[in-house]
């Protein structure tokens, strides 16, 4: 059968599906009720960082714990553990989050965009995130100025992904639609890049980075003052 042909068999059966719908009814003439739990159960703050933290281990994140305070260090030593020379970083990091680590830091910035094969060559990539999920274990970027253009947390192999607890987790994945902006470009993470062929051999590292590691981290790990904001691809 041609392409035409089943354009117009499928097309011809869409008609018949709609031949009693009256031409002036509307899809908001009938609304649909959406009276779905929001969230599965109820939980302490507490409890939705601990579910977080179970659901990111077992998509095979790296899950470190931190206080603002002492963020610079725990980076610092995590890329120093990765052997990461290289880094590359938004232009909206807070400063001190990479104060302590003896790392050569690369910006990617809209007027000096990294090309992939540039990207390629580096080590690490530190970003912080939109918000995380707790019932799915889901980091979510929304390209901020903490998070850079999507890219740059798609192509270096390791990803440390920063996620404040006080203001960033919610619960489930009706309560981060509600956050996040529908014209943001939205990058879903669970775990690090993964998949696998018919006989489930596990490859990571195919779509995105092999290695994810997600600090939680108590306290206010954003400083007071706003971060400039760079128009992203």
């Amino acid at each position: 059968m041609s392409t035409a042909a089943s354009r117009e068999r499928i097309l011809g059966r869409v008609r018949r599906a709609l031949a009693d719908v009256p031409r002036d009814e509307l899809p908001e003439g009938h609304p649909v009720a959406r009276d779905y739990l929001s969230t599965h159960g109820q939980r302490t703050p507490t409890e939705s960082v601990d579910l977080l933290a179970r659901n990111l281990t077992d998509y095979r994140a790296l899950v470190h714990r931190s206080d603002a305070a002492g963020l610079p260090a725990l980076l610092s030593r995590l890329l120093a553990a990765r052997g990461a020379r290289r880094v590359v970083v938004p232009t909206g990091l807070p400063d001190g989050w990479l104060a302590e680590a003896p790392v050569d830091f690369v910006t990617d910035s809209a007027s000096a965009t990294l090309s992939p094969g540039e990207l390629d060559a580096i080590d690490s990539v530190v970003t912080g995130c939109a918000l995380a999920i707790a019932e799915t274990g889901t980091v979510v970027l929304d390209a901020g100025p903490d998070q850079g253009r999507r890219s740059i947390s798609l192509v270096p192999d390791h990803h440390l992904c920063v996620v404040r607890i006080a203001d960033q987790v919610v619960d489930s994945v009706p309560q981060a639609l509600l956050r996040l902006a529908p014209d943001r470009p939205l990058t879903w993470i669970s775990g690090p890049s993964a998949t696998s062929d018919i006989e489930l051999d596990r490859v990571e590292g195919v779509h995105g980075p092999r290695t994810l590691e997600v600090i939680l981290v108590a306290g206010n790990a954003r400083p007071a003052s706003a971060y400039p904001f760079d128009v992203r691809s």
